[in-house]
């Protein structure tokens, strides 16, 4: 990896505040900083002299044996890391199996671990005021710049475009989960070609000519199927789908995960799509195509579905494709006692399980077979409460897996699929 020195650093942040205060950059004149006498300009070629070698590309180091290692990343989310927008960048620091993250970019968080403030075990991720402390925390070029916020705009503002292209500017890779497709912005992809970095649009779907239509090979998949969805949008779904994903593997169940969103995709889901980025007519076909190439490809004994929005919420359509298409055998339930509105909707109460249970088996053929606790804006004594009263009024499985044991999410699916549980006894005889 190239190490930037702190000198060429403070030149482009000097050069960028002079011209436009404590603003963000104008596009145009992050582009100026690609003229030949720029401080990056001179340093990468001053590099390259020394070393006589080509153009660093900020990609994935290897390490000495040739292996891959995973690609470095910084994640920005200024304003919302630990909150509910910042839900790509929340779950980042929980679970990466492509990136290593190096620090996430929030000014009112500074200093803090991040995972101290996911109320998780510290992470060793700092969260850092800005990209130039970003670039001094990493000692080296970075080899990506992710967006790690998910407005329900789905859109940059101006000060975030500016700061993209800088993070282009500097040589840095970009992945964007948001609907804006960054490679259609004529200004960033010259930038990008410019600089030989790539933009990754996470939630672009694949060419209309391409889209599957629902066949029903669904019928194929013959291991379990199970989806994790929730009472809420940004409830903690794919949260819970990778713990379980990770346990059940843990236990000698071979599980695989099929990823429906951005963040699963950007913590690197092999399979999977962004279905709320999918035309209507083709999302219960593109559901069904994932969950058939991950049983073809893995020979799986259990395939977790990630769920998205809420069957019951108005807003979102996506519950419904993944009931439609995924056709899941059961369903586990993320829920949110202490949350008491919808997100971004104060006027909407949410939902009880026991309503959104009902709608689920209603709408679709399945069973619910357990509840996991969101434990948001509750004390240790609530979810304990939460985990009692829940088995009581349902009479299925109910933990919180983050703060429980994931053997309990395990016994869960054993419960409902015994099959499962014999299968590793099997393989140690």
């Amino acid at each position: 990896m190239s190490i930037i020195p702190g000198n060429v650093i403070d030149s482009v942040v000097s050069e960028r505040l002079s011209t436009e205060g404590n603003s963000a950059p104008k596009a145009g004149r992050l582009l100026d900083l690609l003229r030949d006498d720029s401080p990056i300009a001179k340093w990468r070629q001053t590099s390259r002299d020394e070393q006589d070698v080509q153009p660093v590309k900020a990609t994935s180091p290897r390490t000495a044996v040739g292996q891959e290692r995973l690609a470095t990343a910084v994640v920005y989310c200024e304003a919302n890391f630990g909150a509910i927008d910042g839900k790509t960048a929340n779950g980042l620091v929980r679970h990466s199996e492509k990136y290593e993250i190096l620090s996430i970019i929030d000014s009112e968080q500074v200093g803090l671990d991040a995972g101290t403030v996911l109320g998780d075990e510290p992470r060793g991720i700092p969260i850092v005021r800005d990209l130039a402390e970003a670039l001094a925390h990493a000692g080296s070029l970075p080899g990506h710049f992710i967006f790690g916020m998910a407005p329900a705009s789905g859109m940059l503002s101006i000060h975030e475009r500016g700061l993209v292209l800088e993070a282009i500017t500097l040589g840095m890779n970009i992945v964007c989960g948001l609907h804006e497709f960054l490679n259609d912005d004529s200004e960033m992809a010259a930038a990008a070609a410019a600089m030989n970095v790539q933009i990754l649009d996470v939630r672009r779907p694949r060419a209309k000519k391409d889209l599957r239509m629902f066949s029903g090979r669904i019928a194929e998949v013959t291991c379990p199927r199970i989806a994790v969805l929730g009472t809420d949008c940004a409830i903690g779904k794919r949260t819970t789908a990778t713990i379980l994903t990770r346990a059940l593997n843990d236990r000698g169940v071979k599980a695989v995960l099929v990823g429906t969103g951005q963040t699963g995709l950007i913590q690197g889901a092999r399979y999977g799509l962004a279905l709320d980025a999918v035309p209507s007519q083709f999302c219960s076909g593109e559901m069904e195509a994932a969950v058939v190439e991950a049983f073809e490809g893995e020979n799986p004994d259990v395939i977790v579905i990630e769920g998205q929005g809420a069957l019951s919420h108005p807003a979102y359509s996506t519950s419904s494709f993944i009931l439609r298409g995924s056709c899941p055998d059961g369903v586990v339930l993320q829920h949110a006692p202490g949350r008491t509105h919808r997100c971004d909707f104060e006027q909407m109460a949410m939902p009880t399980p026991a309503s959104e249970i009902h709608l689920i088996e209603t709408f679709s053929d399945t069973k619910v077979i357990g509840l996991t606790i969101n434990h948001e804006n509750m004390t240790e004594v609530e979810v304990s409460a939460a985990i009692m009263l829940y088995e009581c009024e349902l009479g299925i499985p109910v933990t919180d897996a983050l703060t429980r044991s994931p053997d309990r999410l395990v016994d869960m699916v054993f419960a409902a699929f015994p099959q499962l549980a014999a299968q590793p006894v099997a393989c140690a005889g």
